[in-house]
């Protein structure tokens, strides 16, 4: 009996890993899918762009001979008038000039057509390549999710998680909290230093072919913008990575990591913070750091999406045993009910952080009222 059964959890097991592998396999060929949309996608606008370039040339170099075409016209009208005045070479010279105008006119004309009717194919391709993209990024998370849950430690998870209501939905918070910020900071490369490296390359290209058409003032321009995007992409990669994870945090502790965060915010004028610290400061154990630094970023960045504040109280207190955290904030608040029914999902992770942490939390608030979070995490007996 117990080989059967160490028999079927084998097979289980050997299924589990076909279906990774698969799962693993379409996530590698949808992910080439969506680069090469997304050169397809490059390569189009940079097209599209050069179409939407010329086809002002065109619209200008068609008024041009319309102007031209008048002027030809008029004097044409004069020469029928005063024939008489102008000799038979005039004559015929003024027809074929005038022929010739209204011959380019119309070639200039046709061309402005054809550029339009392509440039609004290359807009229609673009706008489809940019669903097919979405698509396929949001097909990647979806496999991201799946693959999460079948090679995770679930057997170990469940135990940990047996004694808490609703263990498994946390499991999928967690495995969809991480998927969502591989798209946001997915979504800010490609927002920002991708898009910008992407513009570098074409001013590169354009002071390239301005240097080998020996206009090298104009091209000086150029390198000078060229340099001031690169210094601009490389701010916005180091705020990325701050983001991540904050140099300081690991350098200088938790309370220097802290006072600039605290200072980013304080910079933006949204409202104002009171950050406080009591007791002895002390460095403590950098998974400690790191989740503390969290809940208070997560509780900050809570009152500036939801709470309309005008001022905010951050306050650090070290103990012998233990660390108190308290946030308090003046804005429209909520009722507690909205708590117990899940809908702040934020506030629900940083008590599902503390819990990790043996720790305990407390949420005080009411509409109109403001917010107050009091935190009480044990510090440990031996600090590394």
């Amino acid at each position: 009996m117990e080989e059967q059964q160490n028999k079927a959890i084998q097979e289980l097991n050997e299924v589990i890993q076909s279906a990774i592998r698969t799962m693993e396999q379409s996530k590698a060929q949808i992910f080439e899918i969506a680069e090469s949309a997304k050169m397809e996608g490059y390569n189009l606008k940079r097209e599209l762009d050069m179409v939407v370039e010329e086809v002002k040339l065109v619209i200008e170099t068609y008024d041009q001979y319309e102007r031209k075409y008048k002027l030809m016209r008029m004097r044409l009208s004069e020469v029928s008038k005063n024939f008489h005045l102008y000799s038979e070479k005039d004559i015929r010279d003024a027809y074929e000039e005038t022929n010739q105008i209204l011959i380019d006119l119309r070639l200039t004309s046709e061309r402005e057509r054809y550029l339009r009717k392509r440039r609004d194919e290359l807009s229609i391709r673009l706008k489809n390549l940019e669903r097919t993209i979405a698509k396929a990024e949001s097909l990647m998370s979806q496999i991201g999710v799946v693959l999460g849950y079948l090679q995770g430690d679930i057997a170990r998870m469940t135990l940990e998680l047996e004694s808490a209501k609703d263990g498994h939905l946390f499991g999928l918070r967690i495995i969809e909290a991480q998927e969502e910020e591989r798209k946001r900071v997915a979504r800010e490369i490609h927002d920002g230093p991708a898009q910008s490296m992407a513009n570098v390359v074409l001013r590169a290209e354009l002071a390239d072919r301005m240097m080998s058409q020996g206009n090298i003032e104009q091209a000086k321009v150029e390198l000078r913008d060229l340099k001031s995007l690169v210094r601009s992409s490389l701010s916005d990669v180091r705020r990325i990575i701050y983001d991540l994870r904050p140099m300081a945090l690991d350098d200088l502790g938790l309370v220097p990591a802290l006072r600039r965060f605290i200072e980013a915010y304080g910079d933006s004028k949204e409202f104002e913070i009171d950050f406080r610290i009591f007791g002895l400061e002390e460095r403590l154990p950098s998974s400690m750091e790191v989740a503390i630094y969290r809940l208070v970023q997560e509780s900050i960045n809570n009152i500036s999406k939801h709470a309309k504040a005008k001022h905010v109280t951050v306050h650090l207190e070290f103990k012998p045993l233990k660390i108190l955290i308290k946030i308090v904030d003046d804005g429209i608040g909520f009722a507690e009910a909205e708590l117990k029914k899940g809908s702040r999902f934020g506030l629900m992770g940083m008590r599902e952080r503390v819990k990790l942490l043996d720790g305990e939390i407390q949420i005080i608030s009411a509409p109109n009222q403001g917010t107050k979070i009091l935190i009480e995490i044990p510090l440990p007996l031996e600090k590394s």
